[in-house]
């Protein structure tokens, strides 16, 4: 079943003369009360500037950080209100609390095409714990609730699920476009499809492979979690970080795929040192060959010339985690330049990649490819509950909305 269906788009909405809520994900890194990447707030901007366009009044609902439910003014959204002014180019008006009168006033003084925005949403302790109270004083704010952020809709909070009862509610431009990346990802994908599954712990992972192994023909597992697969397989690892009380698992994980005709693809050869700092001596090891004092720390160049060749032949890329300690040079080869092959058959058209994470993001960014993949998520347990197949309750209230 499509993620999408049942969604309703505020693209096909009436939002003229109305005062639409938005919720956003404007949790962005801040230092000195500065914003020093504002990557989110330029994915948002355009679902403001065509609300504005059409004659709505535009009220935004965000959280920053983890106040606990008390004010605190390190997590005040004021300094993000004067960084999303600057993206959109026009003026942001902020009120300093996002209920009752101050919120009321701030939002009954706008003009159809204004914004606001509200001070952080985490001030209040009813929006982590869903109360519906806070979640009834936040929907008298407004006409029509537009949730556009992925990356919280795993939270079933007051801000993502409970204001759904009681307004009309649609999703945001941003989070429509996701949900359509995401779904064609892994509901009704191009074939041949491979998964590219990295990260340190398969203990992590093993409902994002299960799911996977049913949908993909490919996972390629890389990172810290493959030396648990070779373990499993009877090699030494030496000081590889791995888990030993995994085998077992790794085992049943690789019986399963076979059984769902998904190939398990593992490294062939490894790049091993025996520190992990950077300019660190490296040598490249078969993987009978790994010595007892030193750890695998990245693919090496045989992996990285099968997984080029299995590229050329796959239509679909889904990716979440680096192959390597891509921190660190040189352990950063493998994982850049997989990114930089998958980039250029996306942009020669022969490939739809979706990767999406924090690490994932930091090392397609190493790699300078960001903008060349399909789509990139910014989220990071959304992303992650995705993959194993969960509803995300943020996206499962907007079907269920029949206020």
């Amino acid at each position: 079943m499509s993620s999408i269906e049942g969604v309703k788009s505020i693209a096909d909405a009436d939002v003229s003369g109305k005062t639409v809520l938005v919720r956003a994900d404007l949790n962005v890194p801040m230092e000195d009360g500065r914003v020093t990447d504002a990557t989110r707030i330029e994915r948002f901007a355009p679902t403001v500037t065509d609300l504005v366009e059409r004659g709505a009044k535009v009220v935004i609902l965000s959280h920053f950080g983890r106040p606990k439910g008390q004010r605190d003014k390190k997590f005040s959204l004021a300094p993000v209100a004067d960084a999303l002014a600057k993206v959109l180019g026009r003026e942001v008006k902020f009120a300093s609390d996002c209920v009752g009168e101050l919120a009321e006033k701030a939002v009954w003084a706008l003009s159809d095409g204004e914004v606001l925005m509200l001070e952080n949403l985490r001030f209040h302790p009813g929006e982590t714990e869903n109360d519906e109270n806070f979640a009834r004083r936040l929907a008298v704010l407004g006409d029509l609730y537009v949730n556009d952020a992925f990356s919280v809709s795993h939270r079933a909070h007051a801000s993502t699920y409970g204001i759904t009862k009681f307004l009309p509610s649609y999703a945001g431009l941003s989070l429509m476009k996701e949900l359509e990346a995401l779904s064609a990802a892994l509901d009704d994908p191009q074939r041949p499809t491979a998964a590219l599954v990295g990260g340190a712990k398969v203990s992590t992972k093993i409902p994002v492979l299960e799911n996977l192994m049913a949908r993909m023909d490919q996972i390629i597992v890389g990172g810290g979690m493959a030396n648990t697969f070779l373990l499993a397989l009877g090699h030494d690892v030496g000081k590889s970080l791995a888990e030993p009380d995994f085998v077992d698992t790794a085992r049943a994980v690789m019986d399963k795929a076979r059984e769902n005709n998904c190939e398990i693809v593992l490294p062939s050869d490894a790049t091993c040192a025996k520190e992990f700092k950077a300019g660190a001596e490296a040598e490249v090891c078969a993987l009978d060959g790994v010595p007892s004092d030193s750890m695998i720390l990245d693919v090496g160049p045989q992996s990285i010339a099968d997984l080029k060749m299995r590229l050329q032949d796959l239509k679909t890329l889904l990716w979440n985690g680096p192959l390597g300690a891509f921190e660190i040079e040189p352990f950063d080869t493998g994982t850049v330049e997989i990114a930089r092959a998958a980039a250029a058959l996306t942009k020669a058209g022969k490939l739809v990649t979706v990767a999406g994470g924090g690490d994932t993001v930091a090392a397609l960014n190493a790699a300078g490819v960001t903008g060349d993949f399909t789509y990139v998520s910014t989220a990071g347990g959304a992303f992650l509950e995705w993959l194993e197949g969960k509803e995300l309750p943020g996206v499962a209230a907007l079907k269920q909305s029949d206020a």
